[in-house]
C-alpha cells in the first residue's frame, strides 16, 4: 500500500519538496506514496523550480505502479489559485480536506500511513479551524472514526534525540495549570506502549524533565516537580514503565546524558522542541503516538519566505516517508 501524503499549505514548500522528494525516489530507495492535493498547483510549482515531473491521477490501489514513472496524485482542489510564498485563506478547506482524505484512507486499510505536509494555523484559523494544530485535529477525526477518546502525544524523532512534549500548543503562562500527574502518566503510558509496538524497543527508558530550574531544588524554585511529577513518575515505576526523574532540563540533553534514556518526556513545548530541533533540524520527524494510524511529519513549517525559490531541502519529508514505511510495516495501519 502507498503512504498518504497531505498537501500541506498550498503556497508553502509542501510542493517543493514532494516534488523533489520524488525526484530522488530511485536514489533514496522511497516507499511510493500517493500525494493528496491539487495537480495545478504541484505542475505550476514545477515549472517555477524547472523540474521534470510527470504527473497522474491516480488512487490508493493505482498509486504503487504509477509511483515508478509518474508522481501519483489523488487530485483535491486548492481552492484559489496559489501563489508561492503567498498564503490565501481560500486554500484552508482543501488543505482540511486532504488531512481528512488520509486519515479516512489509513483508517481503512488502503493506504499505510499518513505522511503530513506543513500546514499554515493562522490560516486555518482565520477559516474557522477549531484546533490548535494537526495533532489535535488528527486526534479528533480518530475519536469520531473509532467512537473512543483519543489522546494524541506528539513525538519529535531525529538521529540523536527522541522528545515529546507532555503539554503541547498552550501559552507557556498556562503550562503549570495544564501540568497534572494524570497528563504525565497517560503520555508516558502511550509512549511506553508505541515505543515497543511501533519501533520495537523492549524496554523503552523515558528521562522525565523537571519543569522548573533545577527540577524544582527542593521546592526553592517551585513546587511541581515535588507534588505534580514526582508521584506520576511513582506511578510509573509501580506498573513497570523505566520512567526516571524529575531531571534537570539544562543537563538532559548532551552526549553522554543521551545515551542514558530512548526517549525525554519534556513539560512543554520548546523544553522538547528546542533540543530535539537543534540536534536534527534537517532529519527530525513529527510522530503522533496514540492513534489508530501511523502519522509522521517533517519537522518544520511552511517556511514561505523559501516556497518557490529552490532552495527548500526535502530531507525531513524524506525522513518522514522512511520513518512511517518503517513503522507502518512493523505494526499494520492498525493498532
Amino acid at each position: 500500500m502507498p503512504l498518504a501524503l497531505t498537501q500541506g499549505d498550498p503556497a508553502g514548500i509542501g510542493p517543493d519538496i514532494t516534488l523533489a522528494a520524488w525526484l530522488r525516489r530511485g536514489e533514496l530507495g522511497l516507499p511510493p506514496f500517493l500525494f493528496l492535493g491539487d495537480a495545478g498547483v504541484l505542475a505550476a510549482r514545477a515549472s517555477q523550480l524547472g523540474l521534470d515531473v510527470p504527473l497522474q491521477e491516480a488512487d490508493p490501489a493505482t498509486a504503487c505502479d504509477v509511483f515508478h514513472d509518474a508522481l501519483p496524485i489523488l487530485p483535491i482542489e486548492a481552492g484559489v489559485d496559489v501563489i508561492a510564498g503567498q498564503p490565501h485563506v481560500g486554500t484552508a478547506k482543501g488543505t482540511i480536506a486532504a488531512i481528512e482524505m488520509a486519515v479516512s484512507l489509513s483508517m481503512s486499510g488502503k493506504t499505510s500511513a499518513v505522511v503530513t505536509n506543513p500546514i499554515a494555523k493562522s490560516v486555518l484559523y482565520d477559516a474557522g479551524f477549531g484546533f490548535p494544530g494537526h495533532t489535535e485535529f488528527l486526534a479528533d477525526l480518530a475519536t469520531r472514526a473509532t467512537g473512543k477518546r483519543v489522546t494524541p502525544v506528539m513525538l519529535l524523532a531525529g538521529p540523536k534525540l527522541r522528545a515529546i512534549p507532555v503539554t503541547i500548543h498552550i501559552p507557556l503562562k498556562d503550562v503549570p495549570q495544564a501540568l497534572t500527574s494524570d497528563l504525565i502518566i497517560e503520555t508516558c503510558r502511550i509512549t511506553d506502549h508505541d515505543l515497543r509496538s511501533r519501533f520495537g524497543i523492549f524496554k523503552p527508558r523515558l528521562a522525565v524533565a523537571g519543569l522548573n530550574p533545577h527540577a524544582g531544588e527542593n521546592g526553592a524554585l517551585g513546587k511541581e516537580d515535588d507534588d505534580i511529577i514526582r508521584p506520576a513518575i511513582d506511578v510509573l515505576r509501580s506498573e513497570g514503565i523505566d520512567a526516571f526523574g524529575p531531571l534537570p532540563a539544562d543537563t538532559m540533553f548532551h552526549d553522554e546524558a543521551r545515551r542514558r534514556y530512548d526517549v525525554a518526556i519534556c513539560m512543554y513545548h520548546d523544553q522538547a522542541l528546542i533540543p530535539a530541533k537543534a540536534l536534527g533540524f534537517d532529519d527530525s520527524v513529527n510522530v503522533t503516538l496514540g492513534l489508530p494510524f501511523v502519522r509522521t511529519s517533517p519537522d518544520h513549517g511552511t517556511a514561505f519566505g523559501i516556497a518557490g525559490k529552490g532552495i527548500a531541502k526535502e530531507d525531513s519529508l524524506v525522513a518522514a516517508l522512511r520513518l512511517a514505511s518503517e513503522i507502518s510495516g512493523k505494526t499494520g495501519s492498525n493498532r
